[in-house]
């Protein structure tokens, strides 16, 4: 079956994955052996140019779009900040429409252009389940047709897809920019750019089975934006500084595998999941979930966020899980650590009170890594439960 972690059973995948092995083996030849510099004109540098170039193709062929609309990032934030900045500040947009459930990646962008006096900010409404109302984006576009909207295809707290074609439509009808925001599903869905009417997507090999520091940004052709760093002629004048060579060609073989395997894997960690689902519903009582995260129609099957009851053990709660040797988060990982809770649960209105738990799962996850999991969480949540 698919290999464990060895020391924890490890469900934080939404915050990063392991590494798969035959996208190691592919990197290792441009960590030890090809070293040239891509914008050499010498055969070293034309080697590693020429391997740049065919990662390039394999993510568009992957994509259904051109090789020239595909462009290699450090990861999806700064693909995230790059769509908003240089679509807004180029195209001279004046408004934008987001969700308060956006990845900071997008909100907090957005947020400075609104502080600066760049734009104005309009927020969508949703309900206490985190799905979005698709009437009211008509609604705001018909007063503001030519807006930048930035809505993601799956929460990465709660699971919650979003239906970006219908989006892509709505978008469509009023001349809007559409960025979406789909670091959580690359790799997990197959996404055509053909049928999708987003002018931008974003992927970061490290959620797929890729290594970190490495990401994409689809652009449409014909939307010309000015880059965020400046200072070199790199990936066509989009994205100055010297390629990673090794995480371009890591990034495309993840995705390649990832496709490759797709049917299975999405099988495998449904499984998972629905799993989790069972036997937490039969070991704690009053376990409930957040956001659409137990509807496989409408979430994301990576991605399970646990709500427990209220007890003198929440706020340890990770931190015995740890100690248990589970790993898994509190919500976004890219907050794990701080004090601030989750902006996300605030925006449900979910109860402050309940200790949440974010399970995320991947390829090589088990069974026995679930059962373990939901053993450890009740045995640390039964004893102090009121």
């Amino acid at each position: 079956m698919f290999p464990t972690v060895p020391t924890f059973a490890y469900f934080d995948n939404a915050a990063t994955t392991p590494l798969d092995p035959e996208v190691l083996e592919a990197m290792m030849p441009f960590l030890s052996q090809h070293y040239g510099n891509p914008s050499s004109l010498h055969g070293p540098g034309r080697q590693v140019r020429a391997a740049i170039e065919n990662a390039r193709k394999t993510v568009a062929h992957l994509l259904n779009a051109a090789p020239a609309e595909i462009s290699f990032t450090s990861g999806g934030t700064e693909a995230d900040n790059y769509a908003a900045f240089g679509s807004i500040r180029t195209l001279g947009l004046k408004h934008a429409i987001t969700s308060p459930l956006e990845h900071h990646a997008v909100l907090h962008p957005l947020q400075v252009l609104e502080k600066s006096g760049e734009i104005e900010l309009h927020y969508l409404r949703h309900d206490d389940r985190g799905r979005l109302d698709l009437v009211h984006l008509e609604e705001l576009l018909a007063s503001q047709p030519r807006t930048f909207v930035s809505l993601m295809h799956a929460n990465n707290e709660i699971g919650n897809l979003n239906n970006i074609a219908a989006i892509g439509e709505i978008c469509a009808q009023h001349s809007a920019v559409f960025h979406t925001d789909t670091v959580q599903t690359i790799g997990h869905y197959r996404h055509d750019v053909q049928k999708l009417k987003n002018h931008f997507l974003v992927g970061s090999a490290h959620k797929f089975h890729g290594p970190k520091g490495v990401g994409f940004l689809y652009t449409r052709s014909g939307l010309q934006v000015s880059p965020l760093i400046h200072g070199g002629s790199q990936e066509r004048n989009v994205r100055s500084g010297t390629e990673n060579v090794y995480g371009i060609v890591g990034l495309a073989k993840a995705l390649e595998i990832a496709a490759r395997d797709l049917a299975a894997h999405q099988a495998h960690v449904q499984g998972l999941k629905d799993r989790f689902i069972t036997n937490l519903r039969a070991e704690i009582d009053d376990v409930q979930f957040n956001g659409c995260s137990e509807m496989a129609d409408q979430s994301l099957y990576t991605v399970l966020s646990v709500s427990l009851p209220p007890s003198a053990i929440s706020e340890m709660l990770l931190f015995n899980l740890d100690i248990s040797k589970v790993a898994a988060s509190g919500g976004s990982a890219c907050t794990s650590g701080a004090q601030a809770g989750s902006h996300v649960l605030e925006a449900l209105g979910c109860d402050p009170d309940r200790a949440t738990v974010r399970f995320s799962m991947s390829k090589m996850n088990t069974t026995a890594e679930v059962d373990y999991a939901v053993a450890q969480l009740a045995k640390l949540y039964r004893p102090v439960t009121a």
